[in-house]
């Protein structure tokens, strides 16, 4: 089970208010779906439920709005409510037409599903007039990956977690590098080809399959568009700045990468000029550059980023003078501080790490998260340093 997402849907459940289940491919969404089906047939006696799944053959039929709303209404029981879920509705013309008529009749607890974040964001603002709430599913958290693979919290299950990521498909396989690389890239292929360069008709393929290349190897750094022009040049590749910035932004729709701004910590200026890139699954990212021990670092940076992400928290890229915060984490109108780093074997580093947030006056929480603790102490001038697998494990 999902446990944290069942909590956060548990209270619109029977609400008269379109749930909208957003996420990468393959990151679980349908099976949420069924645990969601149980759960209403539990708690909620007397109600009528009707699944449409898209990928199904049974559901070809129906392909625009109004045979949506022909075989909702074929299918229903009058007089009593209809709990309607439907799987990748993207793929249904206009179903917006559907699912509005349906809410303004009465009735309907309704959920949907779909991989796209443009659609089911930005454009379903517009699409549903505010009638929707939205739930993100992520990659399984670590606690989650331990459960599903039945290990204990030890090193060993960081390790594989660091390097196979978190698609729950992956309890199915063998613990074998070739045979789970090979199935993360399969995912990143049909990612890649169905939801960025099918859904926005993209011709240069070849310099999409680059740029996410360049963005797997230089995960966390802080780039421009500018500065990945620049680069691309060097390799005698000649595109544009505004080319690279829609091509990022079709893989942050995609779910696939995820980018956060830089922000004036002591003024909140939100800077337009560099940010960083993450992965919503470290797995698929080190399927398509390799995993390699000396990325370490980067990768650990990305999975602080994925579980504060899978914990409702919003991010920016701290910028204090010349000094700069991994993570300034929001959630409910409280802040939280970040550094991240390999280790803190070295004065240099301790210094740098800790320094960053020591020139932070104010009183939220800061913590410096690195793969083992300091072997001085917990704490530095109030400041929490945390191992990788504290963090993981305990920190929400």
């Amino acid at each position: 089970p999902r446990t944290l997402y069942l909590e956060r849907i548990k209270p619109f459940i029977g609400e008269e208010i379109i749930k909208v289940i957003t996420g990468q491919r393959r990151v679980g969404k349908s099976y949420f779906i069924y645990q969601l089906i149980d759960e209403i047939k539990k708690t909620h006696s007397g109600v009528s439920v009707i699944y449409i799944n898209r990928e199904l053959q049974e559901f070809s039929t129906i392909n625009n709005h109004n045979e949506l709303y022909g075989y909702v209404k074929a299918n229903e029981h009058p007089g009593v409510q209809t709990c309607l879920f439907i799987d990748e509705i993207q793929t249904i013309t206009s179903f917006e037409h559907a699912l509005k008529s349906l809410l303004a009749e009465g009735g309907y607890d309704i959920y949907i599903t779909g991989s796209n974040a443009d659609l089911l964001s930005g454009e379903l603002a517009t699409l549903l007039g505010g009638r929707y709430i939205e739930f993100n599913i992520h990659p399984l958290s670590y606690n989650e990956f331990l459960e599903f693979h039945q290990l204990d919290s030890r090193k060993e299950p960081l390790d594989l977690y660091l390097k196979y990521g978190g698609l729950p498909y992956l309890k199915n396989l063998p613990r074998d590098d070739d045979i789970i690389f090979e199935y993360l890239k399969s995912i990143y292929q049909s990612i890649l080809y169905r939801d960025v360069v099918s859904r926005f008709e993209i011709r240069n393929v070849n310099f999409l399959d680059t740029l996410i290349n360049y963005l797997a190897s230089n995960t966390g750094t802080l780039v421009s568009a500018r500065n990945i022009s620049n680069y691309l040049k060097s390799q005698s590749v000649n595109i544009s700045t505004a080319a690279i910035i829609s091509y990022q932004d079709y893989l942050n729709k995609a779910l696939f990468t995820l980018k956060i701004k830089r922000t004036d910590i002591q003024g909140k200026k939100i800077f337009e000029i560099g940010e960083k890139h993450y992965f919503n699954d470290i797995g698929i990212r080190n399927a398509i550059v390799g995993f390699n021990p000396s990325d370490l670092g980067l990768i650990i940076e990305n999975m602080v980023f994925n579980h504060l992400r899978i914990h409702g928290y919003k991010m920016y890229v701290g910028k204090s003078g010349e000094k700069e915060v991994d993570f300034v984490a929001e959630k409910k109108g409280e802040k939280q501080y970040f550094q991240v780093c390999l280790s803190l074997n070295d004065q240099k580093t301790i210094d740098r790490e800790f320094g960053n947030l020591l020139i932070i006056k104010d009183q939220y929480p800061k913590y410096v998260v690195s793969m083992e603790k300091s072997p001085a102490s917990n704490t530095f001038q109030g400041i929490q340093n945390l191992s990788l697998l504290e963090f993981l494990s305990e920190f929400n």
